[in-house]
């Protein structure tokens, strides 16, 4: 399984990104795929994810409301489109997936995801 992000950038609060994740290699019907992030100095966080079976989507606290998953099948892409951006959401954003959790065990479980990209850094500025 290969996952390449991109779509990070500089921006400044109340602005907006979208990222990007394209996945490859992945052979098995159900699994989780989303977004965690890890700040300098701080613990990662699980901010979004969809199920693969039925394109569910769960969010963490922090982020509903702003941030939108959605996905291109078709290209074997997912989106993670982030408004309204603070600068607490400063951090490098990986794509992950997972084949055993769900929801939002997923967001919880960033240290057991079985296949990860190598990340995008997102900048908010005040």
């Amino acid at each position: 399984v290969q996952l390449v992000e991109s779509g990070g950038n500089v921006v400044q609060a109340g602005g907006s990104l979208r990222l990007s994740c394209a996945a490859s290699g992945i052979t098995f019907d159900d699994y989780t795929i989303g977004w965690y992030r890890r700040a300098p100095g701080k613990d990662p966080e699980g901010v979004s994810c969809m199920s693969s079976s039925d394109g569910s989507t769960y969010y963490a606290d922090s982020v509903k409301g702003r941030f939108t998953l959605s996905s291109d099948n078709a290209k074997n892409t997912l989106f993670l489109q982030m408004n309204n951006l603070k600068p607490e959401d400063t951090a490098v954003y990986y794509c992950a997936v997972d084949r055993d959790f769900r929801g939002s065990d997923y967001l919880a479980a960033i240290w057991e995801y079985d296949y990860w990209g190598q990340g995008t850094q997102v900048t908010v500025s005040s």
